[in-house]
Order: C-alpha cells, then sequence, then structure tokens
C-alpha cells in the first residue's frame, strides 16, 4: 500500500468494527490484544458459528476473523451458509487455520473469504493480512459511493431532461419536438389542409383595468387552461395565445381529413367552458371566433426561444372571420362551410362581410352539430 492509501487507512480503524470468531477464549483475546495494538477498538466477539450468522445477519462488521475449527459450525459451514445468503460479498473474512487444514482453507477462499492467516499467527503478518483486507474494503465502499453518486447524477440529469422535454412540449408539437431533438436546424413545411382557429375575449379589457395584474393573469390562465385540454381531447395543435387571443389548428403537423370538424367541435366547446367558468367566477365574458380552411406554410422559428407559427392567406382569413364575427359566434369562411355543411347546422348570413384587405365575402355562422 502507498503512503496515501496507509495515511486514509490509519485514519479511518478508530471506527472499523471487527468480528473475532473463535470457540477459545483464550485465542480471542490474544487477537483482540493485537487488534487494540494497531488501534482497532471496536471488537465484537463471538464463540460459535451459529453466534456468527446471528450476527451477520444484522449489523456487518467491517471485517471478520474466523476461527477454522469450532464445534457445531466450523469456519467451513459458516462460509457455506453465508453464501447461500449472500453475505460473504459484504465485508472482507479472514480464515484463522492450522497448517494442517490447507484444503479446508482453499474451500473458503473459493466461498469468499478474503485471506488466511495461519496459526500460531505471527503479528507482522497479521497486521499486513488485516490491512490489506481493510483497505480492500475501503476502495471497494469508495467505489461504491461513487457509484451512487453517479447513479443519482444520473436520475437528476434524467429529471431535468424529463423536464426539458416536458417544457418543449408545451411550447411545439411532439412531432415537431422530436425533430429538434434530432438536431434538425430549419423546421418548416406545406400543409395543403388544415384549418384555423382564432378566439378573441369580448369584455376583457373592461375587466382587465378593474383587477390587479396577478388576478387577471390568474383568470386567464385558468379559461386558456380549459382551452388547452379541450384541444388535447380533440386532436387540435395549440399555436399560440397572444393577450386574451387564443389561436389553434387543425390538420397539422400530422395531416388529418376531419380537420375542420374538430375545429368546429373545438370552437363550440369554447363557448361551453366559457359559460361553466362565468358561473364559476362571477363574470360575464364573451368569445368571437373565427374558423378558415386552406394551405398553410408552418415552421420553427426563433434562437433563444423557440415557436411555432403557421404563415399564409389562410391565416390571414382566419383572423379576419374572427374579427368580423359577431359576439357570442362562431364565423366560418365559404372553405369551411363546404367542409362543415354536412355535418354542421350553418346559419348563411343575410349580407357578405367586408373583410379588411380580402373585400366583401359571403360567411356563414356555425350553430350546432347536426
Amino acid at each position: 500500500m502507498t503512503d496515501d492509501n496507509n495515511s486514509a487507512l490509519k485514519e479511518i480503524l478508530p471506527c472499523v468494527e471487527v468480528l473475532v470468531v473463535d470457540d477459545s477464549r483464550t485465542l480471542r483475546r490474544i487477537l483482540i490484544r493485537e487488534l487494540n495494538n494497531l488501534g482497532i477498538t471496536h471488537v465484537v466477539e463471538a464463540s460459535n458459528g451459529v453466534e456468527v450468522l446471528e450476527m451477520a445477519l444484522g449489523k456487518s462488521p467491517d471485517l471478520m476473523l474466523l476461527d477454522m475449527e469450532m464445534p457445531e459450525l466450523d469456519g467451513l459451514g459458516v462460509l457455506e451458509e453465508m453464501a447461500k445468503k449472500s453475505l460473504s460479498q459484504q465485508f472482507p473474512i479472514i480464515v484463522v487455520s492450522g497448517a494442517d487444514q490447507i484444503e479446508k482453507t482453499i474451500k473458503c477462499i473459493e466461498l469468499g473469504a478474503e485471506d488466511y492467516l495461519p496459526k500460531p499467527f505471527d503479528p507482522v503478518l497479521l497486521k499486513a493480512r488485516i490491512f490489506s483486507s481493510l483497505e480492500k474494503k475501503r476502495l471497494k465502499d469508495l467505489d461504491a459511493s461513487r457509484m451512487l453518486q453517479l447513479e443519482e447524477e444520473k436520475q437528476l440529469l434524467e429529471m431535468e431532461q424529463m423536464k426539458t422535454e416536458k417544457l418543449m412540449l408545451n411550447i411545439l408539437p411532439r412531432s415537431i419536438a422530436e425533430r429538434l431533438k434530432r438536431g434538425e436546424k430549419n423546421i418548416a413545411g406545406s400543409y395543403p389542409e388544415s384549418t384555423i382557429l382564432f378566439s378573441d375575449m369580448v369584455g376583457f379589457t373592461k375587466m382587465s383595468s378593474e383587477i390587479p395584474a396577478s388576478a387577471l393573469v390568474e383568470l386567464l390562465n385558468d379559461l386558456f387552461t380549459r382551452f388547452d385540454k379541450r384541444a388535447e381531447m380533440l386532436g387540435l395543435e395549440k399555436i399560440k395565445t397572444i393577450g386574451d387571443a387564443y389561436m389553434a389548428v387543425g390538420g397539422l403537423p400530422i395531416p388529418r381529413s376531419d380537420h375542420a370538424e374538430i375545429c368546429a367541435d373545438m370552437a363550440l366547446g369554447m363557448f361551453e367552458d366559457l359559460k361553466a367558468f362565468n358561473l364559476e367566477r362571477g363574470k360575464e365574458l364573451n368569445l368571437r371566433i373565427g374558423l378558415n380552411s386552406g394551405p398553410v406554410v408552418a415552421g420553427v422559428i426563433g434562437f433563444t426561444k423557440f415557436s411555432y407559427d403557421l404563415w399564409g392567406n389562410t391565416v390571414n382569413t382566419a383572423s379576419r372571420m374572427e374579427s368580423t364575427s359577431a359576439h357570442g359566434r362562431v364565423q366560418v369562411s365559404p372553405s369551411t362551410i363546404e367542409l362543415l355543411k354536412d355535418a354542421f347546422c350553418l346559419e348563411m348570413r343575410p349580407e357578405p362581410v367586408e373583410c379588411k384587405g380580402l373585400g366583401a365575402i359571403q360567411t356563414a355562422l356555425l350553430v350546432a352539430r347536426k
């Protein structure tokens, strides 16, 4: 052993506990005296093999000095029983044996004994064997402690990764988040069929001037959480919220043929959520919702803060459908009317609606599912 190892071992010797097993009280006294001379003061005695097994099942010592010849259960028998219970690997065992018991000694080593000490034992050899065994245990315990620390660090890292992934999924669609994790840089795609939902809250501006900011955010979070749960249930992708506006899309990033229908169900369901919210909160908020269907371009933008967003005339038209809708109603564009007319009741508006930048458009108001 190096000087550093010797120094580290000497520091722990006062805390080391050694189990001395021998049916001869005289030999136990001699061994205990030698151990005390080495600086080992915590010594436990056992006079037979049965007693050893009972002790080993409780608190494990740091080292065992095990006599080979004992009545009832000898040293070999003790090791055989300990091997069955996987106890022999928990702490080093030095077998104390006579010169005529070499075959049994070899079997003891095979069963997990760390070393052996011949009788009559030499104090110098005893010290060398004990220090060697204790040093191996110290290094083994150190490795076990490091492995435990590494495992804890690994678990913490996995937890942080889970948190990061959960955060990404709160910001981005799952399929987009997976692509980002794989290292893709420019994520964009064209989708020929989709339906965009825009909603805006009526009465929010007035309410925001009447209550504290923290209460306002708490109320908005409550309502939007209800919308989020409904969107997830129906299979829509929430895109973003801007103030009191809520935007979602059906049909991407995973295309589906019923994109208009799920957006219509979402719009009608949002009014149900708002009604429950108003009853619980004692508010009188209202919604205005617009739907439009068509092709869009979607992709991830940003470097420090990712955002999954949509572009194209379809998005602009959906926004106009919302801004020109009546309070408490869902206005749908001509393209969405065609997709919904067989499954939903629609109320055609008597006159075309003038939409900024788009001109007059003949729209309808969504009533209910047929």
